[in-house]
């Protein structure tokens, strides 16, 4: 039922700072970075990363946006400023720090309609929020509608002095982040109206190249013949997964989403949306430029021109294109191979149905609608953390009706997930929390002993499924949503309300300024939101559209 609109996927480009060397013209790249007490500008701009030029949705004015950066244990104090203008986007927004537990923060956690409204055009909201035991590598990005998908997406590392697995790498800055990103030419007000959209490109660090367009510049990953590079690895797709890998070299994995593993050596790696990885690269090949490949799972995905590759360049090579061949990998990462490096193990009694919460979540799809145990989400005209602060603690209180689960505190969950339809494997992400994967999505195994732990987890093929564990130790609001951006504005999300009668005192404080967000909003016309006339729009184009 896929619809194919748009098929040519780009290529991956660059490493994301000083180390990027490019030519291109069309999109000036710039050296930088942002502590974690810094404004966040959101606008609207004309860039070509693949050579073709849209207006886009920015942190920063750039695609990615600007690496965020900190050391465990330092405060966030993050201002977003929303200066969207453009009448074909979205003009409000939100921000989400993607795997921050945000604990004793939930209003903090960006999320529209279940943690705060959206910030109106021309306002601003900041974000206050500590992370005093996580440390490694997240990202952010909006969380409002589609908005991602038109560019609003950045890394965010913070750094541990004390890493225990430091001894592995030489070399882990800015130059070492490397994003991976699907790309589109239409906006995406317009593109969630249609069932099955693909993209045009892949973007690695922002640069890349589409089918039957220009041979734009591919990003260049520098290296030194000696010196040993953790890679951080971002995978900010809106749909497809992506395999990585490096033409000659093999790669250890060290973290899954922020938290450390074992080192595992694999040559490549399956990373979906919302995951992170870290990975050593020894870059102990002869010097040379080699082809650093990512190739999304979309249907018919090729290398062919440098269509989803960026370039891996020792120092002292010359500047020019890699004539390294792809070959079939013999090592490719198995989730089930991953397992903590600190405190493995799940919580809990070690037998599947024996914990004290046990859940079973059946999602479905029907014409390009998506369901949990029969629910389309729809999101709430009043935030679920504001519905809780105003009194509703019960599931039947707390809108939308039958997406909203009730969780008692400190209690072991087990959560099951099977998944039908169209459009599986989907990537289950969970906010406040990180969670064992006690069963990953096609095997047939259980692991209770040294399960990988993280944050977003593949829920598996069509009719598999995939279970995890985790403990309601942080009262608020939390959402858990395939991380396909066009599955979860379909209906595929629900929200865990976890101790509700204790989230007013679990929450720091709350700041006049998120009181204020959703009489603000809720008082905007319809063109001040922005995208008025996208469902006129998708209809020109197909008419495989979802319903309006």
């Amino acid at each position: 039922m896929y619809f194919l609109i748009l098929i040519a996927f780009a290529l991956l480009p660059t490493a994301f700072t000083a180390s990027i060397v490019s030519r291109s013209q069309s999109y000036p790249l710039t050296s930088r970075s942002l502590g974690p007490t810094t404004n966040l500008t959101i606008t609207n701009k004309v860039i070509a990363p693949d050579g073709f030029s849209r207006s886009t949705t920015l942190a920063g004015g750039t695609f990615p946006g600007p690496l965020i950066r900190a050391n465990k244990g330092d405060h966030f104090a993050i201002n977003v400023v929303n200066k969207l203008d453009d009448d074909s986007m979205l003009k409000s927004t939100s921000v989400h720090w993607h795997g921050l537990f945000q604990n004793e923060t939930n209003n903090a956690d960006g999320v529209s309609f279940v943690t705060q409204c959206p910030i109106a055009q021309n306002g601003s909201f900041l974000h206050s929020f500590d992370v005093p035991n996580q440390a490694g590598t997240y990202w952010y990005h909006s969380h409002y509608s589609t908005q991602q998908c038109d560019g609003l997406r950045g890394p965010l590392v913070i750094y541990d002095p004390n890493d225990p697995l430091s001894y592995l790498y030489d070399i882990d800055d800015e130059n070492t982040v490397i994003t991976i990103a699907d790309w589109y030419h239409i906006v995406a007000p317009v593109l969630r109206h249609i069932i099955g959209v693909n993209a045009n490109s892949t973007l690695i660090n922002g640069l890349g190249r589409y089918t039957s367009g220009p041979k734009s510049e591919l990003a260049v990953v520098n290296v030194e013949y000696g010196k040993r590079y953790r890679l951080r690895l971002v995978g900010m797709s809106c749909n497809p997964s992506f395999t990585f890998s490096i033409d000659g070299h093999n790669l250890t994995v060290i973290e899954a989403d922020g938290i450390l593993t074992e080192p595992l050596l694999v040559d490549s790696l399956q990373i979906f949306a919302g995951q992170r990885y870290s990975v050593v690269l020894a870059a102990d090949k002869p010097v040379d430029n080699y082809w650093l490949r990512a190739l999304p799972s979309t249907v018919n995905s090729t290398f062919i021109g440098g269509l989803n590759s960026a370039i891996l360049r020792y120092k002292g090579a010359p500047a020019a294109d890699p004539t390294t061949n792809h070959t079939n990998s013999t090592m490719p990462m198995l989730e089930v191979n991953l397992h903590p490096l600190i405190n493995p193990g799940a919580p809990g009694v070690p037998e599947y149905g024996r914990a004290d919460i046990n859940l079973k979540l059946v999602a479905n799809n029907t014409g390009g609608v998506f369901s949990i145990n029969g629910v389309v989400y729809k999101p709430p005209t009043v935030p679920v953390l504001l519905q809780i602060l105003s009194g509703a603690q019960d599931a039947t209180d707390l809108m939308p009706s039958g997406d909203v689960i009730v969780l008692e505190a400190n209690k072991v969950v087990e959560l099951t997930m099977v998944t039908g339809g169209f459009g599986a494997p989907h990537p289950i992400h969970l906010h406040g929390h990180a969670f064992d994967v006690v069963q990953s999505g096609g095997s047939s195994a259980f692991n209770y002993l040294n399960p990988v732990r993280r944050d977003v987890v593949s829920s598996g093929g069509e009719d598999q499924q995939m279970i995890i564990r985790w403990v309601t130790d942080n009262s608020g609001p939390w959402f858990l949503h395939c991380h396909i951006d066009w599955h979860l504005d379909a209906g595929f999300a629900i929200v865990m309300a976890e101790s509700p009668s204790e989230t007013r005192k679990h929450l720091k404080g709350l700041p006049t300024a998120w009181d204020n967000l959703c009489p603000i909003y809720n008082s905007l016309t319809p063109s001040q939101l922005g995208a008025v006339n996208s469902y006129e729009e998708a209809a020109n184009i197909t008419s495989l559209l979802l319903p309006n």
